[in-house]
């Protein structure tokens, strides 16, 4: 698995987190697959597969939110306007057919990845945040980029493009709003080190599965 350098937590939580954020996207944008889509030298079939994977990466990250939604810490992330897994269906339609589930298959690292939310986003406030925003935040920032890129390169109009687009959300705003509730939310220092330690897993498995993406279409 990918690791990145350890961060101490170190005033804000938000702080700390944006750099292991930024560290990962950077990462993420460099990989082989992510540049082929960037750049339209892939295949739509390849952007189909991604969409693919995250479906049942952001089935599980729903399930959790879900599951979560009464807890007292991880409760003040239930944001359901964020929620991708009907966009990704949509578009899983539009490039395969109504017969979509039939003609996806979670990979290796994909079902690697859905079994550490499993474990640490349900019945864990630092699990479930950390995934959450791992997500979700990467989802308002650099996929935003990403989804720039794929609509230009390949000609998207909405349809099969539902993925990338949050309908009545500002990220920026959005993302500011986040922070701020992650900083205001009382966690003990110990916590606060669960939760990066767990953001950390979470983009790297992220980059474990666009590698194994890569392999496949690159």
């Amino acid at each position: 698995m990918w690791h990145l350098t350890d961060t101490p937590v170190t005033g804000a939580l938000s702080s700390s987190l944006r750099k292991i954020l930024a560290e990962g996207f950077g990462a993420a944008r460099r990989s082989r697959f992510i540049q082929g889509l960037a750049s339209g030298q892939l295949p739509i079939g390849a952007y189909a597969e991604l969409l693919a994977q995250h479906w049942f990466v952001y089935e599980t990250l729903e399930l959790a939110t879900t599951a979560m939604a009464d807890d007292p810490v991880a409760g003040r992330f239930f944001f359901p306007e964020l929620f991708r897994v009907p966009s990704l269906e949509d578009d899983l339609r539009f490039l395969h057919g109504p017969r979509w589930q039939s003609r996806i298959a979670a990979l290796p690292a994909t079902t690697t990845y859905c079994t550490r939310i499993r474990s640490a986003a349900f019945g864990q406030a630092t699990g479930y945040v950390a995934h959450h925003c791992a997500r979700y935040l990467g989802d308002l920032d650099d996929g935003q980029w990403l989804g720039a890129a794929i609509w230009e390169m390949y000609n998207f109009r909405r349809q099969g493009y539902r993925f990338f687009v949050f309908e009545g959300i500002d990220p920026e705003l959005f993302r500011a709003r986040y922070l701020h509730r992650l900083d205001s939310t009382p966690w003990s220092l110990a916590e606060q080190n669960t939760l990066l330690t767990e953001v950390r897993a979470a983009i790297g498995l992220n980059l474990d599965l666009l590698k194994e993406l890569g392999s496949r279409w690159t």
